[in-house]
């Protein structure tokens, strides 16, 4: 890497011109690009998410140590506890040691939804999408033929074989199937709300409760909703976007799910007035309507959402104004 003051001689200008450029570079989308080194990007991208406190700085002026494993050094470094500790690493993992790299990816896929919701007269229709279905046939004619012939015995059992593996792999898809609409029902039934009403109405619900109401094991459910979508009157969700962890409400009452809360965030932040509203706001306001939440699960979810920090979204309101 070639230093500042390097670049400022054989441009023959002065240092401090050439530190406001750099200065400039590291505020280019994505963060972390224009970093001298892996310090720095993770710095830079803890400032845009509002979490450079000392005790984090302090944790990444010392990725030496964390790479080898001394926690226990680190803990007393950063003053903090062992759940702090653990927290503040997860955040690090969260971060891009290499910003530019997601410019080189593959392309985004379309999704093809598996199931279709819609509501009836008579309740909800769930169907399968037949156009994401194998479809395998068995040519009975084929093997009437071949097992008519002069074959011996070892030839015919072959072929009672391939019959009885074709017949079983036949009624494997078709069962299958009934245990995605028999899961896809159950979800629809448990999230009624939401699909009436919206996000705001997502209840909290794990693979074992639908497991337990139709009387599955756990994992079958787990397998059969993996990488399958639904096309509903709301949009195109993953089956697995319905399974979501309870919060509990701060004055005791029935727990909302995450999504829930993931929807009241955004619903602040989306009307958010001249004053943009920080992490801690958004706590005092999410528990002024029931929600008992803490401020780095605020901080989690709204990264969820793809919502700036408070420092980069007044930034991006500076610019608007600007323009």
């Amino acid at each position: 890497t070639v230093s500042l003051l390097d670049i400022a001689n054989r441009l023959g200008v002065p240092l401090v011109r050439v530190e406001g450029v750099l200065a400039t570079i590291q505020t280019f989308d994505p963060t972390g690009v224009g970093a001298r080194d892996l310090s720095e990007c993770l710095a830079l991208q803890a400032k845009e998410a509002d979490r450079y406190d000392p005790c984090m700085a302090r944790l990444i002026d010392n990725l030496d140590l964390l790479a080898r494993g001394e926690l226990t050094r680190l803990k007393r470094m950063c003053d903090v506890d062992d759940e702090d500790m653990a927290d503040m690493i997860r955040e690090l993992r969260g971060y891009d040691p290499k910003p530019g790299c997601r410019y080189g990816g593959e392309p985004a896929q379309s999704v093809t939804p598996d199931l279709f919701v819609a509501r009836t007269k008579a309740g909800w229709a769930i169907e399968i999408n037949a156009t994401t279905l194998p479809r395998v046939l068995v040519n009975r004619s084929y093997y009437t033929e071949l097992s008519g012939g002069q074959q011996d015995k070892a030839s015919k059992a072959w072929l009672s074989d391939c019959l009885a593996s074709a017949n079983w792999l036949v009624k494997a898809l078709d069962q299958r199937q009934r245990t995605i609409i028999k899961v896809a029902t159950e979800i629809v039934k448990q999230q009624e709300a939401f699909f009436l009403k919206g996000v705001a109405h997502l209840r909290p619900l794990t693979l074992r409760q639908v497991a337990d109401a139709i009387e599955m094991h756990e994992s079958t459910v787990s397998r059969v909703t993996s990488n399958k979508y639904v096309s509903c009157a709301r949009g195109l969700y993953e089956l697995k976007y319905f399974f979501t962890s309870a919060i509990q409400s701060a004055d005791g009452g029935e727990a909302v799910s995450a999504q829930a809360v993931k929807s009241a965030i955004r619903a602040l932040i989306d009307t958010e007035g001249a004053k943009i509203l920080s992490d801690d706001t958004l706590v005092e306001l999410l528990n002024g309507k029931g929600f008992d939440i803490a401020r780095r699960t605020v901080a989690k979810y709204r990264e969820a959402l793809g919502i700036g920090s408070s420092v980069q979204r007044r930034r991006a309101r500076t610019l608007e104004g600007a323009g």
